[in-house]
């Protein structure tokens, strides 16, 4: 990271009321001095002035400006900022750029650059960095909570606390190390061993989650099974409250998985629709059901359609054994049965449809959202939301799995090491710059 003053648009460019160019680096008041009348060196922290933007070298007026000024360290990175709020005209913003472009040592930011800042300047750890990316990704109630609730802290405290003992007890084994003529005493040998044991269990209970925290950031994923004619295809139609699927009375019609995005109960939700598992020579058919049976290994719930004029759950019975846990029941084409039928159904406690008709869908929809509710509040509130925390953390698991003070002492605190070392990679206490790219590159130009 060079000592470039950076400057980029924080808002989205096009035509709005308000357009936000933020300026980080210890020369931003340099565009006060160049760009306005205002005296750089009077302007007072934390204080808007409104003031004419001008051409720093025509002078000509540009546009009206609120400028805000934030001195380092009190600073979202940590160095010296400008806002400049303009309006949000494509012309405006252009000039705008154009100008601090022409500045000396001015640079447009990268991608996720501010933030990256903000890291290294210690303003924020890796977690909350993220945190904040999700935040600014959050489409749903509940991935808008966690995401505040991430980028406030709640994943790096959890890890640092972790991390801070198993430097406390390599603390100790360093000591050892050092002066081999000293024995453990034995109140310091179940010290640590409790201390390691309680940490294992809460690593492993925290990785227990289900991978529900990532299926936050990504979807929760559903996907309908049935036989061909089930009603399929309708009833993604009748959740999506639009045709996205061809509905035909010819077998087979649907080839391959389609997918709509639904927000239930604030949580996202990605439902797939599958060609009709049976038997086929049929080579674009046979390929459709090997598709669908990938989706459903990869699924979170299934709901498996039946038709009930004519089938039931036995027409899973094929799958039920592996699938049990995550199969949902659903007999549709309720407006073939007659009273008795429908009450028979109702005893026996099944959720009762007409996609066609569109009947008993709030019902459903209701029913998932409420499976997917106790499933992700029965999780701890602190949730792994990115598949690298599960990894760094199975790692250091390894590691505390086969700790022992019945080894040599050098090799026992190795083994801390490596564990304190991998939880370090996800908030970023140890050296990480090769995965500092990755992460702060998914960011949007003025973040």
């Amino acid at each position: 990271m060079d000592n470039k003053t950076i400057y980029a648009l924080s808002t989205l460019l096009g035509k709005s009321g308000v357009a936000v160019i933020r300026i980080s680096g210890k020369d931003a008041l340099k565009a006060v001095e160049l760009m306005t009348d205002i005296d750089s060196k009077c302007i007072k922290p934390r204080y808007a002035y409104f003031t004419d933007l001008k051409d720093k070298e025509g002078g000509y007026k540009l546009d009206k400006c609120l400028i805000l000024y934030f001195k380092a360290p009190h600073s979202f990175t940590g160095e010296d900022i400008v806002e400049l709020q303009t309006h949000g005209s494509r012309a405006v913003i252009k000039s705008v750029l154009n100008n601090l472009s022409k500045i000396s040592d001015f640079r447009m930011a990268e991608p996720g650059e501010f933030s990256k800042r903000a890291f290294y300047n210690q303003k924020m750890d890796l977690t909350e960095a993220e945190g904040l990316a999700d935040l600014i990704d959050a489409e749903t109630e509940a991935q808008q909570k966690f995401a505040i609730r991430q980028m406030e802290g709640s994943l790096k405290n959890l890890y640092e606390d972790w991390r801070k003992e198993l430097v406390n007890i390599m603390a100790y084994l360093e000591a050892y190390i050092d002066f081999p003529d000293e024995e453990i005493p034995e109140d310091t040998i179940i010290k640590i061993n409790n201390t390691v044991f309680k940490l294992r269990n809460e690593i492993r209970k925290h990785l227990q989650s289900d991978n529900i925290g990532e299926r936050l950031r990504e979807g929760f994923r559903i996907v309908i099974i049935g036989k061909p004619n089930a009603g399929k295809s309708s009833l993604l139609n009748a959740f999506a409250k639009r045709d996205v699927v061809i509905v035909s009375d010819i077998a087979g019609t649907t080839r391959d998985a389609i997918d709509i995005h639904l927000n239930i109960k604030g949580f996202p939700i990605i439902i797939t629709d599958t060609a009709g598992i049976r038997e086929t020579e049929e080579a674009i058919e046979k390929q459709g059901v090997e598709i669908a049976y990938k989706k459903i290994e990869d699924a979170d719930l299934l709901i498996c359609l039946y038709d009930a004029s004519e089938g039931s759950v036995h027409d899973f019975d094929n799958i039920a054994e592996k699938f049990k846990e995550k199969m949902v029941f659903v007999a549709n084409k309720s407006d073939k049965l007659d009273s008795k039928e429908i009450s028979d159904l109702h005893r026996k406690n099944e959720l009762l449809i007409s996609a066609k008709k569109q009947e008993g869908i709030d019902n459903l929809l209701n029913y998932i959202g409420n499976i997917i509710e106790d499933r992700f509040t029965s999780n701890s509130n602190i949730l792994i939301t990115r598949a690298r925390y599960r990894e760094a953390l199975n790692e250091a698991l390894k590691s505390l799995d086969i700790f022992s003070l019945n080894k040599e002492i050098e090799l026992s605190a190795e083994d801390i090491r490596l564990a304190a070392r991998e939880i370090g990679k996800i908030t970023g206490r140890i050296e990480i710059d090769e995965i500092l790219d990755k992460i702060f590159g998914s960011f949007c130009i003025g973040k």
